[in-house]
């Protein structure tokens, strides 16, 4: 018996080794260095491709030993083939970064029924997703997913945040609670279809932009890229959205905040926005150079299509570019000034 237990462990021990699903990084991505360099960050870090996701805390601590650096952020994100993508985020002082409001401390809440619908929509969601089915229609300006579960329960919340438009907004401003804020900051997309019920959504989403929780300002521009879409559709609602905390937000140490920010500004200058773009070039070209070059694909697209509409291209132009492997010439296009018309 002890001989077949001893080979029984030896097999399932094999089977481990041959099963490894342990998360391992792929390749390591370091943005927002300015006067330190992507090497010497990545060896404070001690970190190579293959070797296991770290701690999150464990390698921000070290790189907040580095002289000149005053904030890090450290995720993991799926993927690169198969393998995962590690963003690394810093920001050194004197650098352009992204800053937010101080935490609240009010003790209102939103609704049990719209916190309980909400928890409903991620769970559908999850689900959803895990099934291939992420498709949703942004067209009436809010989400309306393609899974049915999820469809009913969003249009459920149409009614609830016009009852309480008032109570989310505040929830969203001032409520201590980031899980109530992150709620409020999804559910608001779900306003009245007026224009003052909506441009209450849009001034109340745009504030939590400089919310210093991620969730936050993830679900706060999740909602406005709806906000904007349906106003782009429906001029009548006279939505305004300004684009200022969007580029504020490419110059974030957190990853999130920069994809979704890069997306949304892709909305914002889709019919070339001369004004915004400017902004952009004046606030965080380095930023959107930086992104545009990322090693993972997927996520250098919204960059480099910002680099290309910055460099005057038309959409048809940088999409031939980006076909063509022609990255290095478009952003060297980015980078000369923009001459002056007179």
């Amino acid at each position: 018996m002890v001989k077949f237990c001893s080979v029984l462990a030896l097999l399932l021990g094999l089977q481990a080794d041959a099963e490894d699903i342990t998360p391992r990084i792929g390749f390591i991505q370091v943005y927002g260095v300015h006067k330190l360099s992507s090497g010497k960050v990545q060896a404070s870090l001690g970190l190579k491709p293959g070797d296991p996701l770290p701690s999150r805390l464990a390698s921000e601590e070290k790189i907040d030993k580095l002289s000149g650096v005053v904030d890090s952020r450290v995720e993991a994100y799926c993927c690169d083939g198969r393998k995962t993508v590690l963003y690394v985020g810093i920001a050194e002082k004197n650098a352009p970064h992204a800053e937010f409001h101080q935490s609240p401390a009010g003790a209102m809440s939103l609704p049990q029924e719209i916190v309980d619908k909400y928890q409903l929509l991620l769970d559908a969601t999850a689900a959803s997703l895990r099934a291939g089915n992420a498709d949703e229609d942004l067209t009436n300006g809010y989400s309306l997913m393609a899974d049915p579960q999820c469809r009913e329960i969003q249009q459920s919340l149409l009614p609830l945040v016009s009852d309480n438009l008032a109570n989310v907004d505040q929830v969203v401003r001032q409520a201590a609670d980031p899980e109530q804020r992150a709620t409020a900051a999804y559910v608001l997309q779900y306003a009245p279809r007026t224009p003052r019920a909506l441009q209450t959504a849009a001034d109340g989403l745009q504030y939590a932009l400089q919310d210093p929780e991620d969730e936050v300002r993830k679900n706060a521009m999740t909602s406005l890229k709806a906000l904007m879409v349906g106003a782009r559709l429906h001029p009548e609602q006279e939505v305004r959205i300004e684009p200022t905390w969007f580029v504020e937000l490419m110059n974030s140490v957190v990853w999130s905040d920069r994809h979704n920010a890069s997306l949304a500004l892709l909305t914002l200058t889709d019919r070339t926005n001369e004004a915004t773009l400017q902004l952009l070039r004046e606030r965080a070209l380095p930023s959107v150079i930086e992104m545009a070059q990322w090693h993972d694909l997927e996520h250098a697209l919204p960059g480099f299509m910002l680099a290309g509409r910055l460099a005057g291209m038309s959409d048809e132009e940088i999409k031939a570019a980006w076909a063509n492997g022609d990255r290095e010439e478009v952003l060297k296009r980015a980078l000369k000034p923009k001459k002056k018309t007179s």
